[in-house]
């Protein structure tokens, strides 16, 4: 971990105690973020990037969740050790989260003006007219027009994409110096996505915000996050800065992804490679690498032991027992 960093993750481990038996959704994850830095978490969908959010504002149930191991550090305040009462001071007013699914986050029967004034007036002290003020300008910076109208409005007066910059607004409002953002682009056209993505990242920048991205678009993760962190299985299989990894990346995994995607310079006809096979059970997990059932490069000492994070130098890591096999 970095010393002095604004937000830190260390060796997290969060389990889901289930009718079919013990999940390890989350297996001793590790990273950090620095005020003003974006870091990206990417992965397939079921290798623990949201539940590790989720983990950090206290918002997974519990049971069945439980949370045996590690530490979440806030501006060096272990957030699993605090009170309810103390955590729902951090939620909204210095951290703040943009949840993937907009219309199962938005509360249906209260207007959008009453949900985005309410952590300002709560969190920040506003009078009602300065939240009201605040609010509407939130919404001409999200791109939504006629902001004064759309206040006295509902959920369901909006269309998927504008309801997730409600979304983006009601995160941005406190004025929080960590904002956790679940695939905060989703429901939106590309011209869309550009502004909003420049967005926090200008306001990272600018205002020394730390930003989290949970995304699967790798073009996001090149184009805006400083470092990224690989997930798979419940663990963080590659890290490093983003031009290292793109450029040089150690992991079969990472090597998956990216091949995965459509390049401008693929010639005519050029197929793309899909990763073959699927995710693993996280139930049935055995003592190997998790990776190994779908990965080229395999070998016997990959079923002996889970690989561990090692440094490759270049601020870059890789949990893979081959990664000097792997092409360069």
């Amino acid at each position: 971990m970095a010393s002095g960093a604004l937000f830190s993750m260390e060796d997290l481990v969060v389990e889901f105690d289930t009718e079919a038996g013990l999940v390890q959704a989350v297996n001793g994850v590790s990273y950090d973020v620095e005020a003003g830095e974006v870091v990206a978490i990417v992965g397939e969908s079921g290798c623990g990037k949201s539940v590790s959010a989720m983990a950090v504002l206290g918002l997974l149930p519990s049971p069945p969740a439980k949370i045996p191991r590690g530490e979440i550090r806030f501006e060096g305040q272990n957030l699993l050790e605090v009170s309810e009462e103390e955590m729902s001071e951090v939620r909204g007013g210095r951290i703040g989260m943009i949840f993937q699914e907009p219309m199962t986050s938005l509360n249906p029967v209260l207007s959008i003006g009453l949900q985005l004034t309410e952590s300002m007036r709560r969190h920040l002290g506003f009078t009602k007219q300065q939240a009201v003020e605040r609010a509407i300008e939130l919404l001409e910076l999200v791109g939504i027009a006629d902001p004064e109208k759309r206040l006295k409005q509902y959920p369901h007066h909006f269309s998927g994409g504008m309801r997730q910059r409600v979304m983006i607004a009601i995160a941005l409002s406190c004025k929080p110096k960590l904002i956790i953002a679940d695939e905060p682009t989703t429901a939106l056209d590309v011209t869309i996505q550009a502004q909003i993505l420049e967005l926090m990242k200008n306001l990272a920048r600018d205002l020394q915000v730390a930003l989290v991205i949970i995304t699967h678009n790798l073009g996001v993760v090149a184009r805006y996050a400083d470092r990224v962190n690989v997930m798979y299985a419940g663990r963080i299989v590659e890290t490093g800065r983003t031009t290292e990894i793109y450029a040089r990346p150690r992991h079969p995994y990472t090597i998956g992804l990216l091949n995965s995607v459509p390049r401008m310079n693929m010639a005519r006809g050029e197929r793309l490679i899909p990763i073959e096979g699927q995710p693993p059970d996280l139930m049935r997990l055995d003592g190997g690498c998790a990776y190994r059932p779908r990965c080229a490069w395999a070998a016997e000492p990959c079923g002996q032991a889970i690989p561990e994070l090692v440094d490759l130098g270049s601020d870059q890591r890789s949990a893979c027992l081959r990664s000097d096999a792997l092409p360069s």
